[in-house]
């Protein structure tokens, strides 16, 4: 093993001591900031804020219906003769529901208005007026260049259905039929 050189050991130190040399620098200007700062004028501390009393109140509905609680009398739903189609070949495109398609544009084939529509899956589906669509027995009733409308056949919680307007609108590039 070698030793090192004398000149190689002088040249470190002489590079340590320059080092140390600029951790010395003067902080007199920092001590001056700090007393400017102490000699300013300290601000108002703001009013504690008006404490309002408290007036109790006082329940006075005691002989009323409680509103978690089911009306004594309910009018009969009227029977509708409204129902899905559950006898007909479903369509692909009933398996998803209609936050996960996107329109993609529209196309004119044979004299027809298409829509082509991507499914969550990135399959991209073409779909005329009377096809329907989503999980909710929706048919398409009219196509058009930003938009797809179709009416939903949805129960109505008392033993019913009812029709209900909905629409797939064309989205952003890049997201048509992704979930957010």
């Amino acid at each position: 093993m070698t030793r090192p050189s004398p000149l190689l050991i002088l040249s470190l130190g002489v590079l340590a001591a320059s080092m140390l040399t600029g951790c010395t620098r003067s902080m007199d200007d920092l001590q001056q900031f700090v007393a400017e700062v102490k000699k300013r004028p300290a601000k108002p501390i703001e009013p504690m804020p008006e404490v309002v009393p408290y007036t109790p109140f006082t329940y006075t509905a005691y002989d009323l219906r409680s509103p978690f609680s089911a009306p004594e009398y309910e009018e009969p739903a009227q029977a509708s003769e409204l129902r899905p189609d559950t006898t007909r070949r479903r369509e692909p495109l009933e398996n998803y529901p209609l936050d996960g398609l996107g329109m993609m544009g529209v196309i004119e084939k044979n004299k027809r208005t298409l829509a082509l529509i991507r499914s969550s899956e990135g399959t991209i589906h073409q779909i005329a007026v009377g096809n329907y669509v989503g999980q909710n027995f929706g048919r398409i009733t009219a196509i058009q260049e930003d938009r797809i409308d179709l009416i939903e056949i949805v129960p109505d919680g008392m033993g019913g259905w009812i029709e209900r307007p909905a629409a797939i609108a064309t989205r952003e590039e890049g997201t048509q039929g992704k979930k957010p």
